[in-house]
């Protein structure tokens, strides 16, 4: 049994990997067949809850029956999404990650659910979550064991992916781990994107083949979005303000290069919402809702949906806010500009809208005031010749009418964000 100690430093090991790709000249440009993603899913961000990084890898079903990788934890989370108001602002998929298996394959090559822990097995988990009217999402991992050491999908895609549609699984999360070359990781990525579309079965497809390319060399996205319907670019989000600034810094750092490619279908996905849990401060919590609903990142929540807080629950299910991030337009938002220890960003929305987020990442200190001409915003053209400006975080509030020449000015807690929506007025 694994401690949570043991679980940190096998994910922190996982990049270990990398240290065998040394025959970049030998990279796999494709597969016969297909090309993959043209699937039509994932068409917004997807929304949903993921176990891991709330429960990690704990298997002691003994000692801690309610928060161990069970059967029992998914059914209790599939009700409460179903009746709680979850599923019905966007959150639909249910999504087990890791520490889900037996320990070995069945006689034939395939994966199992842990017996003792699963004892209707994925299937029934499946159909029960079906019957909620939500999707289900499972875990594997491209090498030869995934990070906790449980059966890895090398030498197996094509009767994983058989087994995961006959499951009625609706998403796979592919992590990267135990890898132990470049075209084992590329042509992994790319043999079970196909392998899942040959199923039939409409799959969503989540991947951390960036992840573990970047230590390397910069990947190439354009190829990635052929495969993948969203992908993972830097390391494991914690319950933590620190995890979610060196999030941001890295996504900033790299805009240039990821925001072009994300769209319909394609998404960049920096890891998970941990709003609800102990880490974070409320200003915080709404910093993370904000810019991610800004970088039109997949929503995939990992708290304890039985113990949360009413402000929390109100946060993630934010309607205004989710409009923001399902904008069908489908345009990831980037950061404008930094000044002062202040961030400004903003994204296009459809109509003409725009998305403007300004967080305060001062640590010291009360709130501080902002101001920004609106004519900087939207590349010019939010505001011109005016516009209608609403306040949805912290509070929602309507600004008024702003023309093209006025000023805006905010105060925002320290690191706190306050986020607008900007609407033409005529």
């Amino acid at each position: 049994m694994m401690t949570a100690t043991m679980m940190l430093v096998s994910r922190v090991r996982r990049l270990g990997c990398v240290l065998a790709f040394c025959f970049l000249a030998l990279f796999l440009w494709g597969l016969p067949g297909a090309r993959a993603l043209d699937n039509g899913l994932a068409m917004t961000p997807t929304m949903g809850w993921l176990h891991w990084e709330r429960f990690m890898c704990n298997v002691n079903c003994q000692e801690e029956p309610d928060s161990c990788i069970s059967e029992k934890l998914f059914l209790q989370i599939a009700e409460i999404m179903a009746s709680d108001g979850w599923k019905d602002v966007g959150y639909e998929y249910l999504c087990i990650d890791d520490c889900w298996m037996a320990p070995e394959r069945d006689s034939e090559g395939r994966l199992q659910a842990d017996p003792k822990r699963f004892p209707g097995g994925i299937r029934r988990l499946a159909n029960y979550v079906h019957s909620k009217g939500l999707k289900l999402g499972i875990y594997a991992d491209v090498g030869n064991k995934t990070c906790a050491g449980f059966p890895g999908s090398f030498g197996y895609y094509d009767i994983d992916a058989k087994t995961f549609a006959d499951w009625g699984v609706d998403l796979l999360k592919f992590d990267g781990c135990y890898c132990d070359s470049i075209n084992h990781l590329a042509d992994g990525y790319k043999h079970m994107s196909l392998a899942l579309n040959r199923t039939g079965r409409s799959i969503v497809y989540s991947c951390e083949w960036p992840l573990y390319m970047w230590p390397i060399f910069k990947p190439n996205y354009t190829e990635i979005r052929e495969y993948c319907n969203h992908w993972r670019n830097f390391a494991d989000v914690y319950d933590s303000w620190q995890s979610i600034r060196s999030i941001l810094d890295w996504t900033t750092s790299n805009q240039e290069r990821i925001v072009p490619v994300a769209g319909p279908g394609g998404w960049n996905d920096p890891d998970m919402l941990v709003i609800g849990n102990f880490g974070l401060s409320r200003d915080q919590q709404i910093t993370q809702m904000a810019l991610w609903a800004i970088m039109a990142a997949p929503l995939l929540m990992s708290n304890d949906l039985r113990h949360i807080s009413l402000e929390a629950k109100a946060l993630l299910q934010d309607k205004d806010v989710i409009a923001i991030n399902q904008d069908p337009l489908g345009k990831q938002g980037y950061r404008l500009r930094k000044e002062d220890n202040f961030e400004v960003w903003e994204r296009p929305l459809s109509n003409l809208a725009w998305a403007v987020a300004m967080v305060n990442l001062q640590e010291i200190g009360g709130p501080r005031s902002y101001t920004i001409s609106v004519t900087s915003l939207g590349q010019g053209l939010a505001c011109n010749p005016d516009c209608l400006i609403t306040q949805l975080l912290p509070v929602k509030r309507k600004l008024g009418f702003y023309e093209w020449t006025s000023s805006l000015k905010t105060q925002i807690n320290p690191t706190g964000t306050v986020l607008l929506r900007l609407e033409r007025a005529s």
